[in-house]
């Protein structure tokens, strides 16, 4: 009996990605640098080796979070926006959904994860600065994609892109810092109008 337990493979009892979620949600409200792996090891119940073989270290872990977080959190929002054709009614409504989220609901004032991550200097990691990017990229491809849609826009789609990508950037930073969802909205529309 003692030799076929040394054979059986290593079972893992828990959920990697509900561990991961739970890791994504501490790493998006802490920031990398102020979660340590005691953090980690309290927030998920799991021991530090468990960590460890299934994530590897904290780096790690936290890629991986970031990555999740883009895959579930981000992407899905951008393809609907992309897939919009309404032009700039889509955009605003983009930016209503975003600034809802940041001032209510179960994540307000978290910010945002990619937006933490620039701010917190984060992105001096080369593997989460492309994350990073790749996040910036796939915004602003979703934001030209519905601004192609606005026969009256007065400046080239890609540049107006770009300028909104920094726009949500901002009302990720600004809501974390406890600007209100009426001053935010208004923020917004004054960008928008200056588009048509």
């Amino acid at each position: 009996m003692l030799v076929w337990r040394a054979m059986m493979p290593d079972v893992k009892h828990f959920d990697p990605d509900a561990v991961l979620d739970s890791v994504m949600g501490l790493f998006w409200r802490q920031g990398a640098a102020s979660t340590g792996i005691q953090d980690i090891v309290t927030t998920t119940g799991l021991n530090r080796s468990s960590l460890y073989s299934t994530f590897g270290g904290k780096r790690e872990l936290y890629l991986a979070a970031l990555r999740r977080y883009v895959d579930l959190r981000s992407q899905p929002v951008f393809a609907r926006l992309a897939e919009d054709d309404r032009g700039l009614p889509a955009v605003a409504d983009f930016f209503t959904g975003l600034i809802r989220t940041r001032c209510s609901g179960e994540h307000a004032r978290w910010g945002c994860m990619i937006a933490n991550a620039h701010a917190n200097g984060e992105n001096d990691d080369p593997d989460v600065n492309a994350v990073l990017l790749r996040h910036h990229d796939q915004l602003s491809a979703a934001l030209r994609t519905a601004l192609r849609h606005e026969p009256k826009l007065r400046v080239p789609a890609a540049r107006a892109a770009d300028m909104l990508a920094m726009l949500a950037y901002g009302v990720n930073l600004r809501s974390r810092a406890g600007a209100d969802q009426k001053t935010l909205n208004a923020t917004v529309k004054a960008a928008l109008s200056v588009l048509v």
